[in-house]
């Protein structure tokens, strides 16, 4: 049984989460449409563009998701690295060596492996769920 400093506590964390995401997705929605608003005045849309608003795109998607279950997958950060280093690598690549242009393309290389890794120990090894430790999930699983 928890104490009315805890539950005040657990309230008081709970709330700053959900202010500071209302924050993120705010301030993540005003880049977009400042972005949007930058390609109307210059009546171009760049591939930079179009990988920048998908960066945005997945930050909502990891909001949306994180107030949905309250959990926030690894994968999704490591989507929005990999589309990084695609918009810096098309972004720049004129002005990079060749040793650079494979440093940026290896480490996109490592992101997707990382996330194949992920899913595959997901699928392959998944959480107990439900407030289950593992041990009564392997006890499970035996029986």
């Amino acid at each position: 049984m928890k104490n009315p400093i805890q539950n005040f506590n657990q309230w008081l964390l709970a709330l700053v989460e959900h202010i500071g995401l209302l924050v993120i997705a705010i301030a993540t929605v005003i880049a977009m449409s400042s972005e949007v608003l930058q390609m109307w005045q210059v009546q171009r849309v760049t591939l930079a563009d179009l990988l920048l608003l998908f960066i945005y795109l997945e930050v909502l998607t990891m909001v949306g998701l994180y107030y949905g279950t309250g959990k926030l997958p690894v994968r999704f950060p490591l989507y929005i690295g990999m589309v990084a280093l695609a918009r810096y690598l098309i972004l720049d690549m004129k002005e990079m060596d060749g040793l650079r242009i494979l440093a940026v393309t290896g480490a996109v290389l490592m992101l997707a492996i990382a996330v194949l890794a992920i899913r595959y120990g997901h699928i392959r090894y998944p959480y107990a769920g439900n407030g289950e430790d593992e041990e009564s999930t392997r006890d499970a699983k035996d029986k």
